[in-house]
């Protein structure tokens, strides 16, 4: 089974946020999958981190050590399908990429964030919530 991770998952992951084991009981011996901008989208959040003071330098690259050890499959997502999603759901385009993915691949969707979660069962995607 195939399973989408957003940024929110992995960011609370590596970073011991409260919902950490529970994301990781629900991910052991699935394979992880997300659209190639995960990594990018990585890199933001801890940049915004750093804006409002939450997270040092130190810290943010022991926490993208641990991002490096998870095993999820980085995959290309169609652009235009996407913008399409953005468009008719009011979206960011980083947003609609894990929705493409999600669409594309056949997979369901993991993620901590109500709003894609809305917008997923919208589009009939299976969303795993926590």
């Amino acid at each position: 089974m195939s399973l989408v991770v957003d940024t929110s998952v992995i960011i609370s992951v590596i970073t011991n946020e409260k919902s950490k084991s529970k994301l990781i009981e629900i991910t052991k011996g699935v394979d992880l999958i997300s659209p190639s901008s995960l990594h990018w989208e990585i890199g933001n959040a801890f940049s915004a981190m750093f804006k409002r003071k939450r997270i040092d330098l130190k810290t943010a690259k022991k926490a993208i050590e641990y991002y490096e050890m998870i095993p999820i499959r980085l995959l290309d997502i169609d652009i235009n399908k996407s913008v399409e999603i953005a468009h008719q759901y009011g979206l960011y385009a980083y947003d609609a990429y894990f929705l493409e993915c999600a669409r594309n691949y056949n997979a369901q969707l993991l993620t901590i964030d109500g709003g894609l979660t809305l917008v997923a069962k919208q589009m009939d995607i299976n969303v795993i919530e926590v």
